[in-house]
């Protein structure tokens, strides 16, 4: 199996977890899952800070699944200015398919949305304002944006068919 990279960016509560999640069941063994809020906020328990060494294991996680022959699936806010370098490097240095998405969902939408998680009492609206990056794009050849009116099912079938 050829392995591949799919990225998943975008503000709190844009969906991206959820449809990364529905990738993997959809796309089976060999996809690996790689979510940002687990690896710093769960297996490190570190701030979101420039340089924090969540960075570098997120970068070596996805690296090992490219060594493995799997499809990699890396999602979080990633913010441009935190997580930039590191997701360049990821990019040039991973064989195989490399596939980068932006969720630009407006602020209203992504409240909205957090307010239905199960989580949704861990921080709110304030918090969710505080950490806004408004259309915090890479800017590199091949980013795929999506906005509020693809659904997730859209979303997966439109990246499947994508040649993985």
């Amino acid at each position: 199996m050829r392995p591949s990279l799919i990225i998943f960016r975008g503000n709190s509560g844009c969906g991206k977890t959820t449809t990364a999640k529905l990738l993997q069941k959809e796309l089976g063994y060999g996809t690996m899952l790689v979510s940002q809020d687990v690896i710093r906020r769960e297996m490190l328990r570190v701030s979101d800070e420039s340089n924090n060494p969540a960075i570098q294991l997120i970068y070596d996680l996805c690296m090992y699944g490219s060594r493995i022959g799997y499809t990699v699936i890396l999602e979080g806010i990633l913010s441009k200015k935190k997580y930039g370098s590191m997701l360049l490097e990821l990019l040039d240095n991973f064989e195989g398919e490399k596939n980068i998405f932006y969720f630009d969902i407006p602020f209203d939408e992504t409240v909205r949305r957090h307010s239905n998680k199960p989580n949704s009492h861990e921080f709110g609206e304030k918090e969710m304002k505080e950490w806004w990056k408004d259309k915090d794009y890479l800017g590199i050849e091949g980013e795929c944006i999506i906005d509020e009116n693809m659904t997730q099912e859209q979303i997966v079938h439109s990246i499947k068919v994508r040649d993985l």
